[in-house]
């Protein structure tokens, strides 16, 4: 899976619904081995994990529907939905719908993205664009929420981070740092991530809670890996000491760049997302 985004007004998430280690300032073009990506669709289910210090949630409820298609020679196209309701308790709650559709070239030089966000009754705010990468340099061109355009240094698009995730993996490698661009928040955020990699669990490892992957014969001969990845704000320069991240997101990543056991941390609280629902699509194999 590769992205959750915004499920209160408290930032952001991106789901990362899926050689060489690929540090900021580099491009991916050397990745050594190809990831073969299953086509599916699936629904997770959101709750409540931790509430931390004195954060005013008491309750979490909501849904992921996540469906990925596509080919290294026709592209990535994602479509993607978040509805999340927070209870802050003496009635006061937030309901929020994130819509997401995307397309990524199989290269990672292209993408293009529309997202449309409402929090409660308001009006929904919509980003629209498309970027493109050329060596280290990605030029965006927003349509919405404003005309603009610009250019990024050393970024990877959201499909490129899961395949770049995944050959790590493969390679043993436990850490791996980079720059994303995903059209988030208002198109114009840039971040650090920082993602580490668990030691290997093999198929023939049952979950040790099960869900919609559990019993799937197209997961009992797969590799999976703990993963966690750190969002930091680009744009933010720590005062002092560490940096903060933003938010960050565990999950179960198979070879085949399918995300199960979600974890999404805002800091204040954690959403737990369990894959209630796994549908897998054909794949059309590149002429």
């Amino acid at each position: 899976m590769r992205r959750a985004r915004r499920i209160s007004g408290c930032g952001s998430l991106a789901l990362l619904m899926s050689a060489a280690v690929l540090a900021p300032g580099t491009t991916g073009a050397q990745a050594a081995p190809s990831v073969a990506f299953l086509a599916h669709q699936a629904v997770y289910d959101l709750s409540l994990k931790t509430s931390r210090g004195n954060a005013s949630v008491n309750n979490a409820t909501g849904r992921i529907l996540y469906n990925f298609a596509g080919s290294a020679c026709e592209g990535y196209t994602t479509e993607f939905r978040q509805v999340s309701r927070l209870d802050a308790g003496e009635s006061k709650t937030t309901l929020s719908d994130l819509r997401s559709t995307s397309w990524e070239d199989g290269e990672g030089k292209s993408y293009r993205f529309k997202i449309e966000t409402r929090m409660n009754d308001a009006d929904v705010t919509s980003v629209d664009g498309i970027a493109e990468r050329e060596g280290t340099t990605v030029k965006v061109k927003l349509k919405k929420p404003k005309a603009k355009t610009f250019t990024i240094e050393g970024a990877v698009f959201p499909t490129e981070q899961v395949k770049l995730i995944i050959e790590a993996a493969r390679q043993g490698k436990s850490v791996l740092e980079l720059v994303i661009y995903d059209g988030s928040d208002d198109g114009e955020k840039v971040y650090n991530t920082l993602t580490v990699i668990g030691q290997p669990i093999p198929g023939t490892k049952a979950p040790t809670k099960p869900d919609a992957t559990t019993d799937n014969e197209k997961f009992k001969s797969q590799t999976r890996w703990p993963v966690t990845v750190s969002y930091y704000d680009r744009a933010t320069k720590p005062n002092s000491g560490e940096q903060t991240p933003i938010y960050a997101m565990s999950f179960e990543l198979y070879e085949d760049g399918v995300s199960r056991a979600l974890s999404l941390d805002y800091n204040d609280f954690v959403i737990a997302g369990a894959m209630g629902k796994i549908d897998v699509k054909e794949t059309k194999p590149c002429k």
